[in-house]
């Protein structure tokens, strides 16, 4: 492959949030200092040299707000306070002055399209027909049938199963919830309410030092009129509609408003942007000249073998490392020839331990798997993310764990669906129990497992959500020494990331073996530097896919003791270019 040009408008190299690796927090899980079982800020602040010393520039906190926790914290019932078990705005201060100190920064989770049901304003707003700050949610006339039953006023279905509308008896309306009931969509339509976001949620905790945002559900805030979403489920009244209610008209125009606050000062800002299938689309956020968010989040990759919409009807197929990497390949093209950037991520709060999911948790094999996934992340372009407890391997609960130990929302209320839906039949029970198990977003809250102590030595009593059985073999304290640990690969990986920044984090993409289903092999480029990356994503030995194309290529590093020949069972390797 000859030398190749990456056109990029910016100035690369002024950019500090394109060369970055983000390490995610999820507090309620991540350390409890007070032993209340629950994870807190002073907890995160114990644990920053730990993150540091992983290589880390940045850490993403997950909301910190205050909640009633319907759904861990992205029901904010206050953006100027701190949750009381976490803390408090003056602890959440200490946290950042404390990460600055060693050399990061921190950005934290904007939850501006919906609030908690308990917020001040949606009381004042559903308070009266004639209140102020009605116009601040998105209220709705019911619709009738032609039996003359009321009906919600279009025909969308709750990411959290259940129609997406809300019946207010005392002012006789509906009020939309794109997740829970408890969670009411925010009307950007209102410019009185826009203004009021700006300066509660974004000014309130960039004037304390925050280094941006990561801005969930970025693209939801524009609904156009509320049409119905095409009917694609003909056994239900009520339908998917991600497609329907994202990226709607005026999208650019608010991104571009929340613009002016962040140009003052030195952000990064990385949307969730679901059900955005068009490049086109994506770019208009993400591109230089657009200058509205500086990166997004596509599920192409974690939703290999499901969807968002649908994430527990369906269980990923015999042939599901074709779409993986067809996924991988998506996101990373990205930023082939455009002015835009992407990331590179595998896990975080919302889905299940990758380990488990894309490799083998099984105990022979999880060292590895977890090697070679890191192997693969860390030599993609973007801007890098790393969850809580990837770094060491962590996995899934285990297959025995009963469903009651689940506690999220999303698949509470998926199994009660399915024992509405058939009558409480045992068979179709077991079946949602074994999807809950294997993809529930639970599986990557369970608490970070530090040591071999009790609870994981995450707390010294018992926690909130139980601690994954593992703890006892994987955990950080058993890795930070050992040369051959998940751990200290990950350590070496973010070393290499940064040495060879150019081909990894800024290099053209290109698959090579698109349709082998045990291997995967891509190259990077950047300028006359070239790498070749293959990777086993099996348990067996497998030939080396291409090998010809490795004439004149060195080894630079293999996750495996011995590299030569066959690629051993889930083994990854870089080769450069001689």
């Amino acid at each position: 492959m000859g030398s190749i040009e990456v056109y990029d408008s910016s100035s690369a190299d002024s950019k500090w949030w394109k060369t970055a690796t983000v390490y995610q927090i999820y507090p309620a899980s991540f350390k409890d200092s007070n032993n209340d079982g629950l994870g807190d800020i002073p907890g995160i602040i114990s644990k920053l040299d730990y993150i540091q010393a992983l290589g880390v520039d940045v850490i993403w906190l997950s909301p910190h707000y205050d909640s009633p926790q319907i759904d861990m914290g992205y029901d904010v019932s206050d953006y100027e306070s701190v949750y009381p078990p976490y803390g408090t705005v003056s602890g959440m201060e200490e946290l950042i002055n404390e990460t600055h100190a060693r050399g990061m920064r921190i950005i934290v989770d904007l939850v501006v399209n919906h609030t908690s049901s308990e917020h001040a304003w949606f009381k004042e707003s559903c308070s009266s027909k004639q209140s102020p700050k009605r116009d601040w949610y998105i209220w709705r006339p019911a619709k009738y049938d032609r039996d003359g039953n009321r009906c919600p006023p279009n025909n969308w279905r709750s990411m959290f199963c259940g129609s997406a509308w809300t019946w207010h008896e005392p002012t006789q309306e509906y009020y939309l919830h794109l997740f829970a009931t408890e969670q009411p969509d925010l009307n950007w339509e209102s410019a009185a309410a826009r203004k009021a976001i700006y300066e509660s949620s974004m000014e309130f905790w960039l004037l304390r030092g925050v280094d941006g945002f990561r801005i969930d559900c970025v693209n939801m805030y524009s609904k156009a009129d509320l049409p119905d979403a095409p009917v694609t489920d003909f056994s239900a009244d009520l339908q998917h509609a991600g497609l329907t209610f994202c990226n709607g008209p005026r999208m650019g125009e608010f991104l571009d408003e929340m613009r002016e606050v962040l140009d003052k000062y030195d952000t990064m800002t990385v949307g969730e942007c679901p059900f955005t299938p068009d490049r086109q689309q994506v770019l208009s956020y993400v591109g230089a000249k657009a200058n509205r968010l500086n990166m997004v989040f596509q599920f192409d990759v974690v939703e290999t073998g499901s969807s968002h919409a649908h994430k527990f009807e369906s269980l990923p197929p015999s042939d599901w490392l074709v779409e993986f990497k067809s996924a991988v390949e998506r996101t990373q093209q990205l930023i082939n020839d455009t002015d835009g950037w992407t990331t590179a991520f595998l896990e975080n709060h919302d889905w299940s331990r990758s380990i488990s999911r894309f490799a083998s948790d099984a105990p022979e094999h999880r060292v590895a798997s977890g090697k070679m996934l890191a192997l693969m992340l860390a030599t993609l372009s973007g801007t890098l993310f790393v969850y809580q407890g990837q770094e060491i391997g962590m996995v899934n609960a285990p297959d025995d764990w009963p469903v009651e130990e689940f506690k999220d929302l999303d698949a509470v209320n998926y199994y009660e669906e399915v024992r509405e839906r058939t009558g409480g039949d045992s068979k179709a029970l077991t079946e949602a129990a074994a999807r809950i198990r294997f993809i529930a977003r639970d599986n990557a809250r369970t608490p970070m497992q530090w040591s071999d102590e009790a609870n994981a030595g995450f707390s010294s009593v018992k926690p909130w959500m139980r601690v994954v059985e593992t703890y006892e073999t994987l955990n950080a304290a058993a890795q930070e020494n050992d040369p051959g640990s998940v751990l200290s690969f990950w350590k070496t990986m973010l070393r290499l990331r940064k040495e060879y920044s150019s081909v990894f984090i800024r290099g053209h993409f290109e698959l090579l073996d698109p349709e082998g289903q045990k291997t995967f092999m891509f190259s990077k480029a950047w300028g006359q530097e070239e790498a070749m990356v293959v990777l086993n994503f099996t348990s067996k030995p497998s030939p080396l896919p291409q090998a010809e194309k490795l004439e004149n290529f060195e080894l630079l590093l293999s996750t495996a003791e011995s590299a030569a020949g066959n690629l051993g069972a889930f083994e990854g390797r870089i080769y450069l270019r001689a």
